[in-house]
């Protein structure tokens, strides 16, 4: 098969959640023996270069990066109020990334074309009136619930009736735009299962992947138990958790572990946190290699409170043996067992417990993050996953008499 991605940001370098998904379907099909080509947003928030990405890279997937402006524009922003279309999709929306998109369709034949997240939904249209290639489209989560959990935090007013209306706009274009494609490839099942309740296309759910081989596990702890982050802080949810803990959790913590320290590893490091003095916490930032980062720590805490999809830094740490501590919203989409392969903490007593715990027992650690591996293993192997998935592209091509419903 030839599959098109259209991607809302480059999958090349993949340092984040969002490529790094979007890169495992990229490596999944072209292992799987298929052919790939990748169009790409091309952002300020997440700039790519072309000279950077490795020629093998560029050969293999014939990657193209169109400029978009993303940045928010104030009167464009205020004058949404007064309209029915979603701000966060509109954005997306460019004339130069259509043209090319006709271009490349009225050039080549594809049988699929990948919608990767919601954003890219608006050029439905264009690839209908294109190209005969069956769309699906990849919900990384369900984006308006998201959304919806930030709104429920926030506790000034004018701003949480401003996240309202704009989630309220987002979950109805969500809404229409599934029923525009003609099958829609979760990541976990229950984002799946929300898609099935509004939706009468075919759905599945296709989890995050990765090559387990890839991952050299280190589950023993030698000493005192390194306790870490990792993850991008220009996604909301992240820093919001991470405000959450410091505010509410290190404080409880401390008075347990008095020696604990919170090492914080990633992206885009808000300047608030740059500039936290605080003994207890480690602002790492970006770091040059994650898996050598986590694989010399032992216990990711994970503290989210919003956010839907799966956790793709969560399943990393997990293949490389390690314990984790998070919330119910974190470990949505895993197929964990509680205390088994994961530790649940729902609150701030919880998780301080949690960490004093593994603190004065680190075998416990051991334990779990040796279960956590086995897990990746046997549920979120790429080459299980990308089966699948080519599997779903066959069955929803017009013609087929089975169904993902």
């Amino acid at each position: 098969m030839k599959i098109l991605l259209l991607c809302n940001k480059p999958p090349y370098p993949a340092s984040e959640g969002g490529p790094m998904a979007m890169n495992s379907i990229v490596s999944g099909i072209l292992k799987a023996g298929h052919q790939v080509k990748v169009m790409a947003v091309n952002n300020e928030k997440y700039k790519v270069s072309e000279a950077d990405i490795p020629e093998d890279y560029k050969r293999k997937t014939a990657i193209e990066l169109i400029d978009v402006d993303l940045r928010v524009r104030p009167l464009k922003a205020l004058l949404n109020l007064f309209t029915k279309k979603s701000y966060h999709v509109e954005r997306f929306i460019s004339k130069d990334f259509k043209n090319r998109l006709t271009e490349v369709l009225e050039k080549e034949q594809f049988d699929v074309v990948q919608l990767e997240m919601l954003y890219m939904v608006p050029y439905v249209e264009t690839i209908r009136e294109h190209s005969k290639a069956v769309i699906v489209l990849r919900a990384h989560n369900v984006e308006h619930k998201i959304w919806e959990r930030i709104a429920k935090e926030t506790k000034f007013f004018a701003k949480r009736w401003y996240i309202n209306h704009l989630t309220k706009t987002l979950r109805d274009y969500e809404l229409s735009a599934i029923e525009t494609v003609d099958g829609v490839a979760a990541i976990t099942r229950k984002d799946a299962a929300f898609f099935r309740k509004y939706c009468s296309k075919p759905v599945i759910d296709i989890p995050f992947g990765v090559y387990p081989e890839e991952f050299t596990p280190k589950s023993e702890i030698e000493g005192k138990p390194k306790f870490y982050h990792i993850g991008s802080m220009n996604w909301m949810p992240n820093e919001e958790g991470i405000r959450w803990f410091i505010g509410e959790v290190l404080p409880k913590t401390v008075e347990k572990v008095p020696d604990f320290v919170y090492h914080l590893a990633g992206r885009n490091m808000p300047e608030w946190l740059s500039a936290l003095k605080n003994k207890h916490v480690d602002v790492v930032g970006e770091v040059p290699d994650a898996k050598e980062f986590v694989f010399n720590h032992d216990v990711a805490i994970v503290p989210l409170l919003a956010g839907s999809g799966i956790r793709i830094k969560i399943i990393e740490s997990m293949a490389m043996g390690k314990t984790v501590i998070t919330t119910r919203v974190g470990a949505e989409g895993i197929l964990y067992d509680e205390e088994v392969n994961i530790i649940i903490a729902e609150n701030k007593a919880k998780m301080v417990e949690a960490i004093r715990a593994i603190d004065e027992n680190p075998a416990i650690a051991v334990r779990i993050g040796q279960a956590a591996r086995k897990l990746v293993e046997e549920n979120y192997d790429n080459r299980k996953i990308i089966a699948r998935l080519l599997m779903f592209y066959e069955e929803i091509k017009p013609g087929s008499k089975i169904s993902f419903l």
